[in-house]
């Protein structure tokens, strides 16, 4: 078993020493660019101004509704007797409450106003491009066409390896 490894070791050294190679020149038929499409993405903002409108003033005062309930109460207190002496603070008490929120209040208006306001708005756009790979060459050596993929454009011609290999028989 040894005896064959070894045998078979030196015969394919011999068909490798007897291999020759040389460099010749092939004529180029076409050149094609292959592309690649990539894309790269971006943020793309833009400003709009709109007019708002918004309630100004109106805003109630509570001050005067218990100023008023803490008058109306005494007041209410002072008239009655025994559960309707209670019955007076209670009444008394709502109505200066009502009365003091009406007076505290009776100018405060509800306006309205027109307010501009910027509003951004932004969005992710694709920017695509194409990239050249390489070239898709068709070339002609010795009346046989073969196609090869190259970095470079070749040009009119390109150098090609010829190995030469003895057959075995």
């Amino acid at each position: 078993m040894k005896h064959l490894a070894l045998i078979s070791l030196i015969a394919t050294s011999f068909v490798a020493a007897h291999a020759d190679s040389f460099n010749d020149t092939a004529r180029v038929k076409s050149v094609e660019p292959q592309y690649e499409r990539y894309s790269t993405p971006r943020k793309e903002c833009s400003s709009e101004w709109v007019t708002e409108t918004r309630r100004v003033g109106g805003e109630r005062q509570y001050g005067g509704a218990v100023v008023g309930g803490i008058a109306g109460a005494v007041i209410g207190n002072q008239v009655g007797k025994g559960h309707g002496r209670e019955a007076a603070t209670a009444l008394g008490a709502v109505v200066g409450a009502l009365a003091g929120d009406r007076i505290d209040n009776r100018d405060n208006h509800e306006r309205y106003e027109e307010v501009p306001r910027e509003i951004k708005r932004c969005r992710t756009v694709e920017d695509w491009e194409s990239r050249i790979t390489g070239y898709r060459v068709n070339y002609e050596y010795r009346g046989q066409q073969y196609t090869t993929f190259t970095r470079d454009n070749p040009g009119k011609t390109m150098s090609v390896r010829v190995s030469v290999e003895p057959l075995e028989p």
